[in-house]
């Protein structure tokens, strides 16, 4: 209340002072207007009277002196008219006028004295007075003057009424700026504070249960930076509660659900104060140009998706090539910054590569090489030499970047991610045998046959186990890879332990299934809540019942196409989805510098045109294809809208885009269509496994999702969900982490302490 009397005292104050100023501006511009307006007056009179003066005063006739005066007596704001002598003696006056004249007026002994007419204000009595005196000349001789006295008194009326009417205009605007103030401030600021106070409240006792009610809605973007900080700090006050439901709930069970603040105790027991390293190709921010400023984003990837909150919670380094074309420009001079942007949890360590060597190592070697050779997707690998070679000078690159690091530190962890960085971990172990050394191969590992075909195979596993431990997501891929080393490298096997020895060191290979954050995925709500299925339909154009949605790189090994034939033949079967149906496409473009992904988009955007051209009408099409780099929070609201999400990976190491969808489906519904071919069809068994190749099979799960009864659709979410929490991303972190801090080193070879 304070602060609105303050407000509304300030305002009218200064309407005052405005107010007060103008109007005396205007008073002293009408008055001078008037007066000019009266000297100009009584000049053209003054002049037009002398011709008819100046004879009756040289002939010496009072009486015709006297009746011409007195002919000008009766006039609107004119009293009348004074001749006098040259000795400044009345000749004539106006009857009306001779009280004020009795006496020779000094302003006519000055004109006559100087001879310049003069104009002044006299008052008599409540009245006053203008006189405009000039002298009666003949022969320039003067003879007399002529005097000219007019009512002035308008001219004060005349003013007085510029103030009360500037006074009224004043009343009237004060009282609009108070009653306008009092409703924008309530409107604007103590009503939304009101509000904001309730639901701080609410959420302090634990009220706000839903996501909904747990989200300040965004009433006026003047508030808009302190809403903000408040849903922040609603959010982290969510979290701590539900950390501290968990861990009163350790009190209860011997085995507990793997958390963030679990993973960092555990971290902290297990690495004694020492940063974890974490290096990989994909920085988990990019910095690009945006005009003139610079916006952050986060890469689409799975890779990312994991990696990310482990890392908020280790405070640990990650080390990755820097790809933005702003990235240069927010490190410092060691190449680092803290990260995520406006809340630094760990450090990010930028490596730099030129465009030949991106060119060789990321998409030719990599890309063209590793990535089709670990795909049973029918695509040829393409091996060239240069490549290989780049290859090489980039995995030493990111070996001396690391060292720069590590210098001093004994012991040093590091995890290695991904098939760009196969040589990595053996350039480590040859400079720092201390160093505890893991990779993670997120993508899956063929079977001897199909990687024997790789002119450096020898080369790549020596590389790999230079590492303590590798990690794959299922125990497939691990099995492949031991016999892959059996075939192609002199080593012993351990196929009781799973691990490798060679040249005296000693290689565990492990199954480590990465997930996600169920409670970071699960996310929060906009400040105007999630957009509803009717909003995102809408925004695509189209109107319809039931949405698909699915959300991918642009890779041939996501099986998009056949996603698409199977949309065309479930419409085919089933027509009376037509028009109900419509299926929503998130797809990032990637690496487009290589010939096979152009041609990948240029087919998919052919396959949507030829089925939407079938099946679309005015207002409806079967399919939306989204290409775009979409955020986190622009594919949320889709997870959560859908009624089912398709995952079709003809060959994947996970796919953590499947249990992203399960973590987002918080009101426990929706159908999950996954690929037999993905790691995660052997955690996500209560979706709806299908074989990608068979396009039937598809076509009727997608009416079979759709007609599945509400309560069936809710357990079998309700499982996944279960199944999601229990093996989540942290315990991947605290398993994997586990594993590699309790490993004893004799001589660079590797001993697990205990099982993890």
């Amino acid at each position: 209340m304070k602060i609105t009397i303050r407000l509304v005292v300030s305002l009218v104050l200064v309407v005052t002072l405005v107010a007060v100023g103008f109007s005396f501006y205007q008073v002293k511009e009408e008055q001078v207007r008037l007066t000019s307006d009266l000297e100009r007056r009584s000049i053209v009179l003054a002049e037009s009277l002398q011709e008819s003066v100046i004879p009756l005063v040289t002939s010496d006739s009072p009486e015709k002196l006297k009746r011409l005066v007195q002919r000008f007596g009766k006039r609107e704001r004119f009293l009348g008219i004074a001749v006098n002598d040259g000795g400044g003696r009345v000749l004539a006056s106006t009857a009306d006028l001779e009280p004020q004249i009795s006496r020779s007026l000094p302003q006519v002994v000055h004109v006559l004295a100087e001879g310049n007419p003069t104009g002044s204000f006299i008052h008599v009595g409540e009245k006053r007075i203008y006189l405009y005196t000039s002298r009666l000349i003949l022969d320039e001789k003067s003879i007399g003057a002529l005097t000219l006295f007019h009512d002035a008194s308008y001219i004060d009326v005349r003013l007085k009424e510029i103030w009360k009417h500037n006074l009224i205009r004043l009343l009237i605007l004060s009282v609009l700026v108070v009653a306008i103030t009092l409703v924008v401030v309530r409107w604007s600021i103590t009503g939304p504070i009101a509000r904001m106070a309730g639901w701080i409240k609410e959420m302090r006792t634990g009220k706000s249960r839903t996501a909904k009610q747990s989200v300040l809605p965004m009433t006026d973007p003047t508030l808009a930076p302190l809403i903000t900080e408040v849903n922040r700090m609603a959010k982290s006050l969510a979290v701590a509660r539900a950390k501290a439901e968990e861990a009163s709930s350790l009190n209860v069970h011997a085995e507990s659900q793997w958390t963030a603040q679990r993973l960092k105790e555990q971290i902290t027991a297990e690495l004694g104060g020492k940063k974890l390293v974490l290096v990989s190709n994909r920085e988990p921010y990019i910095h690009e140009k945006d005009g003139p400023g610079i916006r952050c984003i986060v890469p689409a990837g799975g890779l990312v998706t994991a990696l990310d909150p482990v890392m908020r919670v280790c405070d640990g380094l990650w080390i990755a090539h820097g790809s933005g074309d702003a990235d240069r420009e927010t490190v410092d001079g060691n190449d680092m910054l803290r990260v995520p942007p406006g809340e630094p949890a760990y450090t990010l360590k930028r490596v730099w590569l030129t465009r030949e060597e991106e060119d060789g190592y990321y998409y030719g070697f990599a890309n063209e090489g590793l990535w089709p050779l670990c795909h049973i997707t029918h695509n040829r690998p393409e091996f060239r030499l240069e490549d290989w070679t780049i290859y090489r000078a980039v995995n030493e690159k990111f070996a001396a970047a690391l060292f720069s690091e590590i210098d001093g530190v004994e012991s040093p962890l590091v995890l290695i991610q991904d098939y760009h960085l196969a040589l990595l971990p053996s350039l480590i172990k040859e400079k720092r045998p201390d160093a505890k050394v893991a990779i993670f191969w997120h993508i899956p590992w063929p079977n001897p046959e199909a990687y024997g075909i790789c002119p450096w195979r020898q080369e790549i596993l020596q590389g790999m186990l230079g590492s303590d431990i590798i990690g794959f997501h299922i125990q497939f891929h691990c099995n492949n890879f031991l016999e892959t080393v059996d075939r192609f490298l002199e080593s012993k096997i351990d196929w009781e332990h799973f691990s490798v020895t060679r040249g005296g060191h000693t290689t565990l290979v492990k199954p480590f299934p990465i997930s996600v954050s169920l409670e970071l995925s699960s996310g929060t709500a906009p400040p105007d809540g999630w957009p509803s299925k009717e909003d995102l339909l809408r925004k695509a154009g189209v109107r319809a019942e039931y949405l698909g949605v699915g959300v991918d790189r642009i890779d041939y090994t996501k099986g998009i196409p056949e996603r698409f034939r199977a949309i065309e033949r479930f419409l085919e079967k089933y027509p009376e989805y037509l028009e109900r149906f419509t299926f929503v496409e998130l797809g990032a473009p990637s690496r487009t510098h290589i010939k096979k992904y152009r041609d990948l988009v240029s087919e998919i955007e052919e396959m949507v045109e030829k089925v939407n051209w079938r099946f679309r009408t005015k207002t409806w099409k079967p399919i939306v294809f989204l290409k775009a780099h979409h955020t986190h929070e622009a594919i949320d609201p889709y997870y959560k809208a859908s009624d089912l999400c398709m995952v079709t990976s003809l060959h994947d190491g996970m796919n953590l885009v499947a249990k992203e969808f399960v973590a987002a489906r918080d009101d426990e519904d929706g159908v999950l269509i996954l690929s037999q071919f993905t790691g995660a069809s052997r955690e996500m068994k209560d979706a709806f496994i299908v074989n990608p190749y068979d396009i039937e099979q598809m076509a009727d799960t997608i009416c079979f999702s759709l007609r599945m009864e509400p309560a069936e659709r809710i357990e079998r979410m309700r499982r996944m969900r279960a199944t999601l929490r229990e093996y989540n991303i942290y315990r991947w972190a605290g398993k994997l982490i586990a594993a590699l801090a309790r490993l004893r080193l004799t001589n660079g070879t590797s001993t697990p302490e205990a099982a993890p």
